[in-house]
This record gives C-alpha cells, sequence and structure tokens, in this order.
C-alpha cells in the first residue's frame, strides 16, 4: 500500500489573521439585519411574524397552525368509542421507552366481566413528561394503537410532581379514537 504524503496550503499575511473572514461574515450578518427590519426577512410571512425577523412573539403567536403533520408531542392514552381502554399492559412501551419514562403496573380483568378474554388492562400507566423525550418510539410499537403523540408542546408544571401524568390524566388528555382495535375484535 502506498502511502501518499500531502502538504497543506501555506496561509497568507490576511488568511492567518482571519482579516477576509471576518469582512464576510459582518457582510452577511449586516445584510440579514438590514432584511429583517425592512420586513423581508426569510419565512417571516409563512411564521406570521411580527415582521422583524423570523421569531414569533409566544403568547399572542403560536406554533398550532404551522405544525407539520409529522410532528411528535406529548403522548397521551386513548379510549375507543365505547369508552373502553385500548391499552391491554403489553408493557412493550415501557421496555421500548429509551428513557425510561414509562411506567406501567398490569392487573386482570374479572373472569366474569363480559371482556375478560383481553386478560389483562393497565391498574397504574404513569409517564414522566420530564424524562418524555417525544421519540414516538411508544406510538410505534403499541399494537392496540392506545398511545398517541398529539401536537401539543405546552406541558407545564409547578413542581415534578405535576409533570407526572398517570393514567386518568393520560385519559383526559387523550379523549377518544375511532377505529378497529384488535383487543375488542371478536374473530381474536
Amino acid at each position: 500500500m502506498a502511502v501518499v504524503k500531502l502538504q497543506r496550503p501555506k496561509l497568507n499575511f490576511g488568511e492567518k489573521i482571519y482579516f477576509g473572514a471576518l469582512i464576510k461574515g459582518f457582510i452577511l450578518t449586516m445584510t440579514h439585519a438590514v432584511k429583517s427590519l425592512l420586513g423581508k426577512s426569510v419565512g417571516a410571512e409563512t411564521l406570521a411574524s411580527s415582521g422583524l425577523g423570523v421569531t414569533m412573539q409566544f403568547p399572542e403567536q403560536r406554533w398550532d397552525d404551522h405544525l407539520p403533520e409529522y410532528y411528535r408531542g406529548a403522548p397521551a392514552l386513548v379510549t375507543d368509542e365505547q369508552g373502553r381502554e385500548r391499552c391491554v399492559s403489553c408493557q412493550l412501551c415501557e421496555f421500548i421507552c429509551p428513557p425510561k419514562a414509562i411506567k406501567i403496573t398490569p392487573s386482570e380483568i374479572p373472569s366474569d366481566d363480559p371482556w375478560a378474554k383481553v386478560e389483562k388492562r393497565p391498574l397504574e400507566f404513569d409517564i414522566d413528561m420530564t424524562r418524555c423525550i417525544y421519540c414516538g418510539m411508544c406510538e410505534e410499537v403499541c399494537p392496540e394503537q392506545a398511545i398517541y403523540l398529539r401536537k401539543d408542546y405546552l406541558i407545564t408544571g409547578l413542581k415534578r410532581a405535576d409533570m407526572v401524568h398517570n393514567k386518568k390524566r393520560l385519559y383526559e388528555i387523550g379523549g377518544t379514537r375511532v377505529g378497529l382495535v384488535n383487543k375488542w375484535n371478536e374473530l381474536k
């Protein structure tokens, strides 16, 4: 195997003190500054900005209308049309969660229940929103389509305990999802 030695090019005086790069950077910055003052910033119209740049003024302006379809927000549990839990406590979402933000305690469904064939349901289902990285793996792995990532980015709390969403809170914010659920399928 041949070894090829390369020599670095010699820098002239202007390149050694970065004077040319400093001037180019200054010109580019001033060009953007002048354009934003004239209200001609790139993306200013599409983001409904104030005209001074592309920065949104948050409390008055929201990203809600500009979120892409593939945006992944906060996870939530959903019920079916009849208000039944979709979750079967398979714990796949708990096992696949990279930061271990999901904690599930399964429980059995009593044998006298009409849906006893399902076998399990979650007794407790907690998601620690301070740990969640919104990766969407829980949604992808769920065989019953019980967990969804909503387009919600305003998750606040005054203390850490407020940021742990329990089963009741997750169903409350998740709502109802219409469609086939394998859990309630009579042919399964």
